[in-house]
């Protein structure tokens, strides 16, 4: 894993500078890849490519980057890792060519010049970002890998553009030191706790779309950064995929969990290859028991698995994650998330995150790859199992919101949506009996004030909009920002989708790379520690899609396959375990440890001051959290994340 970073200039820019640019480009992703660093720029000054270095397959010399395709055609900067790719390897020596070293890199190389791009992208399974620069196409080709595991960033002036694994790279090139806030983005970021794809935080400056690529003249400049985004190529499409999966569905159960076991076994396999140690991050879930089990089975040693311990027992795991560990015979180590410890962390999250991020478990994230970077360079993890198998709470809730919706009279939810809150509070325990089960424990006044207003929502995509967005109003809340189209809110979805399946399909195109795997991606790499999923490799998500749907979501409860799948490996009682969830005592600590960090945060003067969001709402919102009338724990951490990022960046002095 690594940091990659470069530009292209279209004006008569000297070396020196350039190069001097390229060096402190690299340097900001030093953190990416500790062990070595390289730059390279073309010999008319036009492109330059930086790589920063963490080593983990062919530790030698002959593994570091920028590398050079042995034609001279093609020029690389790389980062990610192709799992499998020995097999890729043998298939090009069986053409007859000659490898200079060991590397993943040198294979993708050699399988460009050999194939094609887009024949080489169907050959690779992994977790990819890179920039390809071809001399004799002059051009520059940028790609990632299908499900959005690694980064790019890609920025577009008049002049030049720059691009890099992460935004504080980009910043360092003359262009882009003082970018302007977009937003429309920042409107995107209050709904739904991150930036989606393809926007970022700035404008002028883009997400490629995982599962793309994109070529650039480096002749010839762009003529805007929507044509770049509109030039973009899908070589796989999430979409084909989910209505392939309905089209060929697998016959029987059996059958589809003993495919999704042997790909599991391979997947696994494939990502113990390295040349540094490798662990597992452990919770008392399905998904990361399931990891750690077929990676203990594979293994001919004890795997080092790792895991949290919160002082909180609501959001505690540790002893149940200790309990797999234990039947596993893992090598097994925990650390305690002391809210001292923890708190500190939060100073370091804007430069964690370079662009606002407000997913309250980047902070757990962060503490357990710091304890494992103690020990080994790359862990493995659960991530995935709930998108594609219906893991996720709301997705009971919103079919029990289906059922509810149904039996309700319209006067009845109307009433209830406008009725005061300590009426409501005052009904709600008479109400409670006539609800779900899912829902009785839940049967506040603004929890049925809220309920009201989302059964109201008769489409079901959108009330899963609405559902999954933090402040559904964002549009109101920042000032001059309007909410532009994302992945979530398309409806380019495939039409044969069951209701369940809708909110899988949405949650993999959008809150899966943008949310989930933007946490992973960072919270690792800001220790230098590699973080692969298994539950990700691209064949067992499509494996996903064709198993029966029973397998997925039945009768009220998610991820039947993995359960079987684990069931295999654990007893009964290690099956049972409820899972807590990767959060922290958020409400909590804000009436707290961290009230006067956030009460400066949010005044009213520094709202005004910086002109982006709505006072009212927010000043509101804190009064009300602070009371304990309401916990809006969630809502806050969105604008005290901004705010922090702001601090941070805002200025030219970065």
């Amino acid at each position: 894993m690594c940091g990659i970073a470069g530009l292209v200039n279209y004006t008569g820019r000297q070396r020196e500078a350039s190069t001097a640019t390229l060096k402190l480009m690299a340097s900001a992703l030093a953190h990416r890849g500790p062990d070595a660093d390289g730059i390279w720029l073309a010999e008319d000054g036009h492109v330059g490519l930086c790589h920063r270095r963490l080593s983990i397959i062919d530790l030698s010399p002959g593994g570091a980057q920028p590398m050079h395709s042995a034609s001279g055609r093609y020029s690389i900067a790389y980062n990610g890792e192709i799992y499998g790719f020995l097999g890729l390897r043998a298939e090009l020596d069986a053409l007859g060519l000659q490898f200079r070293g060991h590397s993943d890199t040198e294979v993708l190389l050699e399988a460009i010049e050999a194939y094609g791009l887009e024949k080489a992208l169907a050959r690779c399974n992994g977790m990819f970002a890179f920039a390809l620069y071809d001399s004799v196409e002059r051009k520059i080709i940028f790609a990632r890998d299908r499900l959005g595991k690694k980064p790019l960033y890609i920025g577009v002036s008049g002049d030049a553009i720059a691009f890099g694994s992460e935004l504080k790279s980009i910043r360092k090139h003359p262009s882009f030191h003082s970018p302007e806030i977009d937003r429309d983005a920042v409107t995107l970021y209050l709904r739904y706790n991150y930036i989606p794809t393809p926007y970022s935080i700035y404008r002028n400056v883009f997400k490629l779309p995982h599962g793309s690529w994109v070529s650039i003249s480096v002749d010839q400049p762009p003529a805007s950064l929507a044509a770049v985004l509109a030039s973009a190529r899908s070589y796989w499409d999430a979409f084909e995929v989910a209505e392939h999966g309905y089209a060929h569905r697998i016959g029987s159960e059996e059958e589809a969990l003993d495919l999704l076991d042997n790909a599991l076994k391979t997947a696994v396999s494939e990502r113990l290859v390295s040349d540094v140690p490798v662990g597992a991050l452990l919770s008392s879930g399905i998904d990361s028991s399931l990891v750690s089990a077929v990676m203990q089975e594979v293994s001919a040693t004890p795997v080092k698995t790792y895991t949290v311990r919160f002082m909180e027992e609501q959001y505690n795991e540790a002893d149940a994650a200790a309990a797999v560990a234990l039947h596993l015979k893992t090598d097994h180590t925990e650390i305690t998330a002391e809210p001292e410890i923890a708190l500190r962390l939060i100073p370091d999250l804007p430069d964690v995150y370079d662009e606002p991020f407000a997913d309250p478990s980047q902070i757990p994230t962060l503490l357990v790859s710091k304890l494992a970077r103690r020990t080994v360079t790359v862990a493995l993890s659960g991530d995935g199992g709930d998108e594609f198998f219906g893991g996720y709470k709301r997705y009971q809730r919103m079919v029990t919101f289906d059922r509810l919706e149904k039996m309700t009279p319209t006067f009845a939810l109307k009433a209830a949506k406008f009725a005061p809150e300590w009426l409501l509070d005052a009904a709600a325990p008479l109400g409670r009996h006539a609800l779900p089960s899912a829902l009785r424990d839940e049967a506040t006044g603004s929890r049925v004030k809220r309920l009201a207003e989302l059964l109201q929502i008769r489409n079901r995509d959108d009330r899963y909009l609405n559902f999954v967005s933090q402040w559904p109003d964002a549009a109101d809340i920042v000032i001059g920002g309007r909410e532009p189209p994302s992945a979530m809110s398309s409806k380019r979805i495939p039409a044969v989708l069951e209701p369940v399946d809708r909110m899988m399909y949405r949650d993999m195109v959008a809150y899966l790379p943008d949310d989930i795997l933007v946490k992973l991606d960072r919270a690792s790499m800001a220790v230098g520690l590699e973080m692969r999923a298994p539950l990700l490799d691209y064949r067992f998500v499509e494996l996903a899609w064709r198993s029966p749907r029973a397998l997925c979501f039945s009768e009220g409860q998610g991820k039947r396959a993995l359960r079987k799948l684990l069931a295999r490996r654990l007893p009964e009682t290690l099956l049972t375990q409820s899972k807590r969830g990767f959060g922290i005592p958020l409400n909590a600590w804000l009436r707290g440890p961290l009230r006067a960090w956030a009460s400066d945060l949010l005044s009213p003067s520094r709202l005004r001051r910086d002109g982006i969001f709505r006072v009212e709402p927010i000043e509101a919102r804190w009064k009300e959290h602070l009371s304990g009338k309401r916990d809006w724990g969630a809502h806050l951490w969105t604008i005290l994340m901004f705010n922090s990022w702001l601090d941070r960046w805002a200025s030219q002095e970065h």
